[in-house]
Formats: structure tokens, C-alpha cells, sequence
């Protein structure tokens, strides 16, 4: 597996490591490495709806621009405070750019724009940094045109691109989180998964 990937064998065991410490692995000595099936395990990305058009794709995040500013009039209407981090992200599936996110995040979790401490994964930044644990999103998905401001591969401003609007509650059901995503349906697709639906 590490010449497969071109990763140093020690690379690879800590990687093995850590997915059998969340449950997404199992290791038999002497006969391999299984990947299991199992509910509710908790990944930095479960709430990352897109992928490639065949399918997975390895999701990454670059931030492009982080600063704390007034909320904007549609984030307000949600139930916002004034002030909010905003943070603009490159998203990537196996190394391509497939979207551009513009995120609010409530003034009163007390962020400040320091890129250094944000991880891949604001979710899992919200939660050990800030105690901010998101419980429940809403998506709204469709077609918007590619803002002036924005830079994404593939797509020129004023281009129609496949479009989410997201608003996400935080653990006491207070509005904390309002982004905008845009993405190119040429390359990525808006994909919800529901499993364990029972039939009566």
C-alpha cells in the first residue's frame, strides 16, 4: 500500500492507525485490513454533500480570504448578530477545485481571523476551539449565477453554477452558521445519503 501511494511505510501505519481508531477499519494480523460498515461514525467531512460525478473524491479546503466583518443582510434575517468571521475556502475533490464557499459564522462565538488555527474542517475547529458543536444543518440546493468576487476553476463570473445555501444550529438550537457554496456541476455533484430508514 505505501509504494501504491508513494507514502513512507510509517505514513501509511498512522494513517491505518487512526481509521481503526474511529471504527472505519479493522486490522486482522496476518490477513489484512478490512474497511467497515458501521452507523453514525463521526467524520471531519459527514456534513460535506459533494463529490465527484463517479463518485468519492478525497475533499480538501484552502482558505482564500478570512476576516471578521458585519453579517450580511440575508445571514441577519436568519438570526445572526451583527458581526461575523467570514471565511471564503477553495474546495477540492483529489486535488481539483470543484467549489467556492463564502461562510458566516455568528459574531458572538467570538472567532477571530486567525488562519492558523483553522483546521480542514471548520466543523471540527468549532467544536475544540470554540465549543461550538453544529447539530443540525439545512441545505437548499439550485443554480446561481458565479458571483464578481469569486475565483473558481473552470467557471467565469456571471456563469450559472450549482448553488447551496446552507443555515446550521449549533447543540443548544441557536442559528450559528450561514455559507453559500458554489460549485461546478461539470466536475461535482450534490450528493444526500440516508441509511437505516425502516419500512412499516
Amino acid at each position: 500500500m505505501a509504494a501504491d501511494y508513494g507514502v513512507a511505510v510509517g505514513t501509511l501505519r498512522k494513517a491505518l492507525a487512526v481509521l481503526e481508531e474511529k471504527g472505519l477499519l479493522e486490522r486482522v494480523q496476518g490477513s489484512g485490513n478490512y474497511v467497515r460498515r458501521r452507523a453514525n461514525v463521526q467524520s471531519v467531512y459527514s456534513q460535506f454533500r459533494l463529490e465527484k460525478l463517479g463518485g468519492g473524491g478525497l475533499p480538501t479546503a484552502q482558505i482564500v480570504d478570512l476576516m471578521n466583518t458585519t453579517s450580511p443582510e440575508s445571514a441577519l434575517a436568519f438570526g445572526f448578530s451583527a458581526t461575523a468571521l467570514r471565511i471564503d475556502r477553495l474546495r477540492s475533490l483529489d486535488g481539483h477545485p470543484v467549489a467556492l464557499e463564502r461562510i458566516w459564522l455568528d459574531g458572538r462565538y467570538g472567532a477571530s481571523a486567525d488562519a492558523s488555527q483553522i483546521s480542514e474542517s471548520l466543523y471540527a475547529f468549532y467544536r475544540d476551539h470554540l465549543g461550538l458543536v453544529i447539530s443540525r444543518v439545512e441545505d437548499s440546493v439550485g443554480v446561481s449565477n458565479l458571483p464578481a468576487w469569486a475565483k473558481l476553476p473552470g467557471i467565469n463570473a456571471g456563469d450559472a453554477s450549482g448553488y447551496i445555501e446552507r443555515r446550521a444550529w449549533s447543540q443548544s438550537g441557536e442559528a450559528a452558521e450561514y455559507s453559500q457554496t458554489w460549485f461546478d456541476p461539470a466536475r461535482a455533484r450534490f450528493i444526500n445519503r440516508i441509511e437505516g430508514l425502516s419500512v412499516s
